[in-house]
Parts: C-alpha cells; structure tokens; sequence
C-alpha cells in the first residue's frame, strides 16, 4: 500500500535538491511528480502527468457509472416496451447498451475533464500561483514516516503540504 505525499519547495532550485534526495532514499522517479505554475521550466524534474494535474481519472469513473446505468435503464426500456416493433434477445439486450452507455460515458467525461484541474490540488493553487513548486511523491507505506523526517531534517523550507492515505490504482 502507498501513500501519497504532497511538499511544497519555495523554488525550483529546492525542489531539485529534495528530489535528488527523495530518488536516493530508493523512490524510483515514477512516483515523483512535479508541478509548478505555467512559465516556470522544470528542467530534468519528473514533470507530474496528465493524470496528475487534470480531474481525468475521477471524470471517467463517474463516466463509467453514469453512463452504464444509462444504459442499463435503456436496454431495459428496450426489452420492456413491446411496441418498439424490436425482436430482441432481453439479457445481451440489456448487457450491449449497458456496456455501450459505460463506453460513451467513460469517453465524454474524459473528454471534458481535460482541461479541469485536478480537485484534490485546488488546495495548492495559491502557492503554485506564488510560483512555488509542488512536489507529489507516492511512497510505501513503511518508507514514510522516515522520508518525511530525512526530508524536514535535511531541508527546513520545505512545507509538508499534507498526505493522503491512499494512492489512486489508475494511474
């Protein structure tokens, strides 16, 4: 199980420093991710992903549910409404559109979740806004407690901007 870890580096100078840091307490860099205000160059920082920065990954799973129940009401209209003049087998009936509405829900909730910013960052925006640099890092759980104690021992302006308990399967 892994937790994620949000810090806060004053500059960019710093949140290199923590993060040559964090990669030599054996945290590969695909579990760090970095985020800064537009403009600012990140240079060799592991930049944070898609995923990371945008609503994505919660859009399509609310798009998923929405849309397979969608579905499922659909082909269940379909089955029960005689009239339509449709000869239907009712299970795969029901089965097809609700996969079908799961697809297309997971799709458009992707597409507009493009470009809404990740809610669980509306926390930073002010200090990304003040050009402070965001560092994520999804650590063990077992390798926490010591990451963090190296990280506030060896650099003291960095900001432990909080933690949570569990780190997303996708992505």
């Amino acid at each position: 199980m892994k937790r994620r870890l949000y810090l806060m580096a004053p500059n960019i100078e710093c949140a290199k420093k923590v993060v040559d840091e964090i990669l030599l307490a054996r945290i590969d860099e695909r579990h760090i991710h970095v985020i800064a205000k537009e403009g600012i160059p990140l240079d060799d920082l592991p930049e944070a992903s898609l995923f990371q920065r945008s609503d994505l990954a919660h859009a399509v799973e609310r798009g998923l549910g929405l849309g397979g129940a969608a579905g499922l009401l659909a082909g269940l209209v379909a089955v029960s409404v005689p009239e339509a003049g449709l000869i239907l087998a009712g299970g795969a009936t029901v089965l097809v559109t609700t996969i079908a509405g799961a697809t297309v829900g997971a799709w458009s909730a992707s597409l507009l979740a493009l470009n809404v910013p990740n809610s669980k960052l509306r926390v930073f925006q002010g200090d990304l806004e003040a050009s402070h640099i965001l560092i994520i890092v999804d650590v063990p759980k077992e390798k926490m407690e010591g990451l963090r104690s190296l990280i506030h021992r060896t650099h003291v302006d960095i900001h432990d901007a909080g933690m949570d308990k569990t780190v997303p399967h996708f992505p």
